[in-house]
């Protein structure tokens, strides 16, 4: 592989996300020659041109090691490796012995990897170190969900510690927000086989303007080189789902408790954690941390003229750190158009949200999750895949509704006779 006159390469692992693409595209922008790896190479953000080449591989077991294995002796300098999902962070620290003559991991101790993305473990440690957490129970099987649901206090939320690819495979829920102990249970049996393990944790009151996020780079000697905070302002699906609308805003309470958890574990890396302040008491409680990766609102900081993956791949490198790595406020936002649309389109017809509103919240500097002015491919194949999929379910409830009408002409008929 000739990387003559180039900086060194970066690895995007998992350019089959938004979260990949925004990290390829950042990257680019700096001049820096960008490889992605796909599981999914036919996924709409494959269709970007920003990376110099796009290998598939399955980049949620040992296959993706083995593929950085071959590549690397072709490295004429050791390229930097940017994981972009639970699994590859997972899997890179298991085996980053195996890689660290040919590539630049950030990652802590690979032991403090494992405890703060299992959520048994993180919570555990949490609660010693008095980090403030919702109540939360783990289920490992029907008697404990039982158990759980006459403790817990409804509405509360029910998701898997991390999302396994057997979750992913039966549903692109994030979480479901759970009203009654009856649905409780019924959720716990259909989602019991989708995981090794659940958890409900209870509902933290307030809307999705309460959810706020650091996204954060500490340096190997655990000095926080980058720090980033903005809040969500609409979410998709609806209070379980992923940001689709966000900005930067001022919360020195998320700050100071992001910085006191990663600090207590000599982190390294990237980091991300979402906090969310109840709407009645003030109190900010650690939803969960995000570690080893970009996030999908990494990019927001990047809008916001603070240059966080550009800093991780300097640092590692050991050249000049960027001059923008300070938090301004200048208001910048970040959005999914597509996503933001349907929600706003939910609280619309729920009478919470005017036209006028939403087009208020989304004016000003603003970084689009897919679309760009010099990258546009990823944008078409992604609204022409939400329009198919629209049809086909345009069909389905269609004919649904002639087979429930066809039914009933047929009982009422034979009813007559």
């Amino acid at each position: 592989m000739n990387t003559q006159n180039k900086l060194p390469y970066a690895f995007i692992i998992g350019i089959d996300c938004i979260t990949g693409l925004q990290s390829a595209r950042i990257l680019a922008r700096h001049a820096v020659p960008v490889i992605g790896l796909a599981k999914d190479p036919r996924n709409f953000c494959c269709k970007t041109k920003v990376c110099e080449k796009i290998l598939p591989v399955n980049t949620a077991n040992d296959d993706v090691i083995e593929l950085l294995e071959s590549i690397g002796p072709s490295l004429e300098q050791k390229a930097v490796l940017f994981p972009c999902t639970d699994m590859s962070v997972l899997t890179l620290s298991r085996h980053r012995v195996r890689l660290t003559k040919w590539y630049h991991i950030a990652l802590p101790e690979h032991e403090v990897v494992e405890m703060l993305m299992d959520k048994v473990s993180f919570y555990t440690y949490a609660q010693k170190e008095g980090l403030a957490i919702p109540k939360t129970f783990f289920l490992r099987d029907r008697s404990g969900a039982e158990a759980a649901a006459n403790e817990l206090t409804f509405p509360c939320i029910m998701k898997p510690p991390m999302k396994t690819p057997t979750w992913e495979r039966n549903t692109r829920a994030k979480a479901y927000k759970i009203s009654d102990k009856i649905e409780f249970l019924a959720l716990y049996d259909q989602c019991a086989n989708w995981a090794d393990l659940l958890m409900a944790q209870e509902w933290i009151e307030g809307n999705d303007g309460n959810l706020y996020s650091c996204n954060c780079y500490f340096s190997a000697d655990s000095e926080p080189l980058v720090t980033f905070i903005a809040r969500k302002i609409r979410q998709w699906p609806i209070e379980t789902g992923t940001s689709c609308l966000g900005e930067e805003i001022r919360n020195d309470v998320v700050l100071k408790e992001s910085i006191r958890l990663f600090r207590s574990v000599n982190y390294h890396g990237l980091g991300y954690v979402e906090m969310k302040r109840d709407q009645g008491t003030g109190k900010h409680y650690i939803i969960e941390p995000n570690i080893g990766r970009p996030t999908g609102r990494s990019a927001i900081a990047e809008a916001g003229g603070v240059e966080l993956l550009y800093t991780k791949y300097c640092d590692l490198l050991e050249l000049p750190l960027p001059p923008n790595r300070e938090q301004k406020y200048i208001g910048t936002k970040w959005i999914y158009l597509r996503h933001d649309v349907q929600s706003a389109l939910y609280y619309w017809w729920k009478g919470e949200l005017t036209v006028s509103d939403w087009w208020r919240s989304i004016r000003g500097r603003k970084w689009d999750a897919v679309f760009s002015w010099n990258d546009q491919a990823p944008f078409w194949y992604d609204l022409w895949a939400a329009l198919v999929n629209l049809s086909k379910s345009l069909v389905r409830t269609i004919s649904k509704k002639r087979r429930t009408r066809n039914g009933n002409l047929k009982y009422f008929v034979e009813g007559r006779n």
